[in-house]
């Protein structure tokens, strides 16, 4: 649905008594509020405010542009360029002489003004509980259910890690391949079905695998599961019964991944990562017989891990270590030529875990596991006495869309949009706070910066919330104490939102220091 962000011609659209008021009548703008400078801005601005707030719903028609440069008074090319600015953020799409329509809404809170004026609300940067309560969100040691708490608070820019654009997904290829499938459905794919996942799925899933991750595998050795969260779950009773219960993690790692195996009743031992990856020698000291590992886009810090530390880590492995392989982001890389997985290299010591929540949408509850061979029957019977397999239908979709070459043709437009974001995310940084240092811009959808330890992360945190920008500090996933740094996801928000909430971060920590 939103293959491009171009904005084709407009003015073919003819108005009807259906169509929306144009002119001086739309949205009640007028010459007179058309600032000096940053028309375009202001126009895009004030049309990304409206589509959020109802006055402009999905479906609707933007008025041509040689209208609105007339009753504004402005250029024909400030008009075009809002709405190529929408485009590109995913919110209105051209359609040749059907004109330029809305097809999704930003969430309200990241278009939210900071202050009152011309066709400004006088709503506060937050609302007071995001105010108040910062201090005591980032206060002590983060509770298990810090995520939700914080994705909850009200707040005007999210950089929130690991979210990727969800305005750009494929809505119109997804109606496609569920029509396909529903049309060519057996009344006997509507039973309960294997728990392993439907056979079409796992069949794409390993040529998604070949061609995207290097890893050859037959469809019987693929575990279809509600996200990597599932995963997790599913191998607790798995690892003890192999009497494992301590499984090394990064430090700094994923503080949601160390939540899943504590909750588990499995100790989280720290490895110090390093610029080439985890540290294989602190991995052995640690004595535990596996290890949870990013090694292709180290979260939060980036790191790929270099070739010589991949070839420790096998070693490692073949002593006997399992290696539970999250490759949550591998797919989204710009810079840098592909790394193979390590599931590629070594079969029987590695577990790997994918999923399409950074792909597609976290909402679709759709990954998968390849495990060792000695794991594949008991995690097996763990998904059947757990749900009886995922949701089938979405399964198929998945399918399709994989087999189609729609999923590769989304993956593609992300990187694009993406690496944009990426690059108006290190501009602002460069800007705002020149003095901190960028880790881990080749790929993904965050970026982690780190600075002078005068100020603790988690004070600097509460105070970017404070001014409606919410962000994690890196202290939340470190067990191993070093530099404070934020860990700031770009992918979910436009360029121009990133420069405000990076300035906004700039701010905070010039007032903290």
């Amino acid at each position: 649905m939103h293959g491009t962000a171009a904005v084709p011609t407009t003015d073919a659209a003819p108005t009807s008594p259906e169509s929306p008021a144009y002119g001086s009548d739309f949205l009640q703008l007028g010459a007179g509020d058309v600032p000096l400078g940053g028309k375009a801005a202001w126009l895009a601005r004030r049309l990304r405010q409206a589509i959020a707030d109802g006055q402009l719903t999905v479906g609707s028609r933007l008025p041509p542009t040689r209208v609105l440069a007339a009753e504004l008074r402005v250029s024909r090319g400030v008009i075009t360029e809002a709405y190529r600015r929408l485009a590109e953020d995913g919110h209105v799409e051209g359609r040749r002489r059907g004109g330029t329509v809305v097809v999704a809404a930003p969430p309200l809170a990241q278009v939210r003004p900071r202050a009152t004026g011309p066709f400004r609300s006088p709503t506060p940067a937050a609302p007071d509980r995001t105010v108040t309560g910062a201090q005591n969100l980032f206060a002590g040691e983060p509770e298990a259910d810090v995520f939700d708490t914080l994705r909850a608070t009200d707040a005007r820019i999210d950089f929130t890690p690991g979210l990727p654009d969800l305005t750009t997904f494929p809505r119109a290829a997804w109606l496609r391949a569920e029509r396909a499938v529903l049309t060519d459905l057996s009344s006997e794919n509507l039973g309960y079905g294997d728990p392993r996942g439907a056979p079409q799925l796992r069949r794409a899933v390993t040529t998604w695998l070949a061609t995207i991750r290097g890893i050859r595998v037959e469809p019987d050795e693929v575990l279809v599961v509600a996200g990597t969260a599932q995963a997790l779950t599913l191998l607790h009773p798995v690892l003890r019964d192999d009497g494992i219960d301590s499984v090394a993690v990064e430090d700094p790692g994923s503080l949601g991944t160390r939540q899943h195996l504590q909750n588990g009743n499995l100790a989280t031992p720290p490895v110090p990562v390093d610029h080439s990856g985890v540290r294989v020698d602190a991995l052995r000291a640690t004595g535990a017989r596996a290890a949870l590992l990013t090694p292709a886009h180290q979260f939060p810090t980036g790191v790929v891990t270099s070739g010589e530390r991949r070839r420790e880590l096998l070693r490692w492995a073949q002593d006997g270590g399992l290696i539970m392989e999250d490759d949550y982001d591998a797919e989204h890389r710009y810079d840098r030529p592909p790394v193979p997985a390590l599931r590629a290299l070594l079969t029987d010591q590695v577990c790997y875990m994918g999923s399409v929540s950074k792909l597609l949408a976290p909402a679709l509850r759709i990954g998968w596991v390849v495990p060792p061979p000695r794991y594949r029957a008991p995690l097996t019977d763990a998904k059947r006495f757990t749900d009886l397999g995922n949701a089938v239908l979405p399964q198929l979709v998945l399918a399709r869309l994989m087999e189609s070459g729609d999923l590769e043709r989304h993956l593609h437009l992300l990187r694009r949009r993406h690496r944009r974001r990426r690059d108006a995310m290190i501009d602002a940084l460069a800007e705002h706070l020149p003095g901190a240092v960028v880790h881990g811009a080749a790929a993904g959808l965050h970026l982690t910066v780190t600075y002078a330890p005068e100020v603790p992360d988690t004070e600097l945190a509460a105070a970017a919330l404070a001014r409606g920008v919410k962000c994690q500090p890196l202290s939340w996933h470190r067990q191993i104490p070093g530099n404070p740094g934020l860990v700031l996801g770009y992918a979910a928000t436009p360029p121009g939102t990133i420069t405000e909430g990076v300035a906004a971060l700039g701010e905070a920590l010039r007032e903290l220091s």
